[in-house]
């Protein structure tokens, strides 16, 4: 199943930018209520975002730059346009699969 926090965590640092948790987290949050996919509580929700962050900084995908108390999260180009490659995969299946289901019940 295509995982909505991951997929807007991508997009997000896709762009060039470095970003501190705080901000990242209220882009991807917007980003998550404008496609109707931000479900149970904000806190929640933060919990999620910086589970997912974490992930990618351990698979390489985003770098932690730590200036004293400050984390900045910034996306690894490369990484970053192959993750945003298999998760459009994953979406075009999953698609295909409810479709599926769809045309099945009717």
């Amino acid at each position: 199943m295509p995982d909505n926090v991951t997929e807007e965590l991508v997009a997000v640092l896709s762009s060039r930018a470095s970003f501190e948790f705080k901000p990242l987290f209220d882009l991807v949050l917007i980003n998550l209520r404008e496609r109707n996919a931000a479900s149970g509580g904000e806190e929640m929700l933060r919990l999620r975002v910086y589970e997912k962050l974490q992930g990618l900084v351990n698979q390489g995908a985003v770098n932690r730059t730590v200036n004293g108390i400050t984390k900045k999260y910034k996306g690894v180009a490369p990484r970053m346009l192959s993750l945003k490659a298999e998760m459009k995969i994953l979406r075009k299946e999953w698609s295909k699969k409810l479709a599926a289901k769809a045309a099945a019940r009717a």
